[in-house]
């Protein structure tokens, strides 16, 4: 039940690379765990006997479920860790040639230059991918990273559950799969004693991702959601609204400019042989049967009600995660979505499709929020497939534009708009953040900060 593709490459500052926080041991890890929401993370090489030295019995020795190109963009980060051991790699795809990609031989050159050989593959003219692939990767990794010219110690597994079983002293496990199967995944390594890290996002249902989370209180075991964040712009925005720079918040815009992927408005019609060395029912894993197709696989599996959570679930964690946690939500009161829509022509007629197993190529979706403590009630605004709010007055006053991805809080007294997870937060229009930083003697704007619009 295991194959993946995920979003594009993350800006530079993007904060969600778990390989990059403070860490603890393997004995901490494995025998304090730690809450719901406690972090995958790794303890400096220093403390554990050493410049560059860790003990084995202090390794944390991990599996990768899934083996597609998000995976690929991120084992580097965990390879390079001494700290961490790859020994399996799990995906139902052998070595895949039906792959995608944000640009034309990203991850053939990732590979590459991971290895540090500018000729693997060369004359391969798919995107690679798979159980194979990540064998390959992580053994030629580890060879010349001890200075060997072979190293073996990376097993291969198809189905999950066949490694789940097997490997014994696996320490934790990475799902890295489809968003249909993550909940079904993470849950079963946690009840085989396994620690977990989970991309997003956590599950494709409400009901799954309440599920992993009870079994993980139950079992005590350490885990980390890779959105999860401090949120540190978003904070720095909020942190302005309490000082009164917007006056009392009433609304929050967030736009990105997701999806990435085709959003196909109907079921396919054909019916193409399942791929060599892929496995159909065990990358279908709880879902319904139903013919293999390769619109629904890979990157393109996201567009699928059933198999995905759209452009929210995709991008919406890493801006939204800290609003809910730092305003503390609970669940909206209403939710609306208003969705774009295609058509076809059928018989010489011009008809709408109508359907209920895809999501639109755009939407807008509106959640309320009651008050609660000394928050007023608050809505929130989720645009996505090209869509943003109308330009403020605020900005067209300076004959500006809103970016193609922000965030905007919008309060009864101005506005502050920032990146897509709030970046660089600015009051518009300039004249009135200028106000702003000399009542709270803040420094200057300087000659880069624009005040959020293009």
């Amino acid at each position: 039940m295991m194959k993946t593709k995920d979003s594009p490459p993350k800006p530079a500052n993007e904060t969600t690379n778990p390989y990059q926080s403070r860490g603890i041991s393997r004995r901490k890890f494995v025998v304090t765990g730690g809450a719901a929401a406690g972090a995958f993370a790794i303890v400096p090489r220093h403390v554990l006997g050493g410049p560059g030295y860790v003990a084995p019995s202090e390794k944390i020795t991990l599996a990768c479920i899934g083996f597609g190109t998000q995976a690929i963009r991120e084992i580097g980060g965990i390879l390079a860790r001494p700290e961490v051991q790859v020994v399996a790699v799990c995906d139902v795809e052998k070595d895949g040639v039906h792959y995608l990609e944000w640009s034309k031989g990203e991850i053939l050159n990732t590979i590459r230059q991971l290895i540090g050989n500018p000729t693997w593959r060369e004359g391969f003219n798919h995107v690679p991918g798979g159980r194979d692939v990540g064998k390959e990767v992580v053994e030629s990794y580890y060879a010349r990273q001890r200075g060997k010219e072979q190293f073996k110690g990376c097993a291969t597994y198809v189905d999950f559950r066949e490694l789940l079983e097997k490997e014994k002293d696996v320490t934790a496990v990475k799902v890295m799969t489809p968003d249909h199967t993550h909940a079904t995944i993470a849950n079963a390594a946690l009840k085989k004693g396994k620690n977990v890290l989970v991309h997003k996002p956590l599950a494709n249902r409400v009901l799954e991702a309440r599920a992993v989370i009870e079994t993980a209180r139950e079992k005590k075991l350490a885990t980390h959601f890779l959105p999860a964040s401090e949120g540190a712009a978003q904070k720095q925005a909020l942190e302005m609204i309490k000082n009164g720079a917007i006056g009392t918040l009433r609304e929050i815009h967030n736009w990105s400019m997701r999806p990435m992927w085709p959003q196909f408005p109907t079921l396919p019609a054909e019916r193409p042989p399942v791929p060599a060395g892929f496995d159909w029912t065990l990358w279908l894993g709880p879902s319904l049967d139903r013919p293999y197709h390769p619109n629904y696989t890979h990157t393109n599996f996201r567009g699928w009600y059933e198999f995905g959570g759209g452009s929210i679930a995709d991008m919406g964690h890493y801006s939204l995660w800290p609003i809910f946690q730092l305003l503390d939500l609970d669940s909206p009161i209403s939710v609306e979505a208003t969705p774009s829509h295609v058509c076809a022509v059928s018989d010489q007629v011009c008809l709408r499709i109508r359907n209920d197993y895809s999501f639109p190529a755009a939407c807008t979706i509106r959640m309320r929020f009651a008050p609660k403590g000394q928050r007023g009630a608050l809505d929130i605004f989720w645009y996505d497939g090209g869509i943003k709010p109308a330009v403020p007055g605020e900005l067209m006053s300076q004959n500006k534009e809103l970016a193609e991805e922000g965030m905007m809080f919008v309060g009864d007294e101005g506005k502050i708009l920032g990146g897509f997870r709030s970046e660089d937060p600015q009051v518009i229009p300039e004249a009135k953040m200028r106000s702003y930083r000399a009542a709270h003697n803040l420094p200057a704007l300087t000659s880069g900060q624009s005040g959020g619009g293009r």
